[in-house]
């Protein structure tokens, strides 16, 4: 489990596709690799990894093929900046939301709004039907990153507001229109939506007050 706030940016040195179609990623976490140790749960752009590999601040992470369809991890190339965080420890403070490091899919940046002070980010999911999870007001991790969705037009297209710091201290400043990020809506969310149409399809708006009503609620 993790909280979608950044620890280090960190920078890929080998991504080698494996027989089966998974890869190896070997990336530099810097700082994280004191106290890390072989099994320990490290978030890359998002995708919760697990450490098969330290060799000083490098640390080898094996994806399964699972990730690579699901996610933009497999775009990563050696030189590419990553987000990470490790794992929520017991007893830390909890400061973006639950982000269990499950990438749903993936959305590509449409434009960006410069501000005084925040820009405006769109984005465009590539599956359409992931939609229904985003929610205005809801949270959503982008590359790892806890972020609150600012608006979205419930058809694929979303949009959300970053502050200075935001860009700084994360991969998503030195992104440019039309790159693909992960994505994973909120957690409470997808039980909630799975809860109200098991076994009744949802129409692809998603919900609505009158689907709510034909529910029971």
């Amino acid at each position: 489990m993790f909280t979608g706030l950044i620890e280090h940016v960190g920078v890929v040195e080998r991504l080698a596709l494996q027989a089966g179609g998974g890869a190896r990623l070997s990336v530099r976490i810097g700082p994280l690799a004191d106290g890390t140790r072989l099994g320990d749960s490290i978030a890359i752009d998002g995708c919760c990894l697990t450490v098969t590999g330290l060799k000083g601040p490098v640390a080898v992470f094996d994806a399964v093929p699972e990730t690579l369809r699901r996610s933009a991890l497999g775009d990563r190339k050696a030189g590419d900046a990553v987000n990470l965080e490790r794992a929520l420890a017991f007893g830390q403070r909890m400061g973006g939301h639950f982000v269990q490091g499950h990438v749903d899919g993936t959305a590509r940046v449409e434009r960006t709004v410069p501000g005084e002070r925040w820009a405006e980010w769109h984005f465009q999911l590539e599956d359409p039907a992931l939609a229904v999870q985003v929610v205005e007001k809801g949270s959503i991790a982008i590359d790892g990153i806890s972020l609150t969705v600012a608006g979205c037009d419930g058809e694929g297209r979303f949009r959300v507001a970053l502050i200075p710091e935001t860009l700084a201290r994360t991969t998503l400043g030195g992104k440019g229109v039309g790159v693909r990020v992960n994505v994973e809506t909120d957690m409470v969310g997808k039980y909630v939506l799975a809860f109200l149409s098991r076994g009744k399809p949802l129409p692809s708006g998603g919900l609505t007050e009158e689907r709510l009503r034909e529910l029971g609620y």
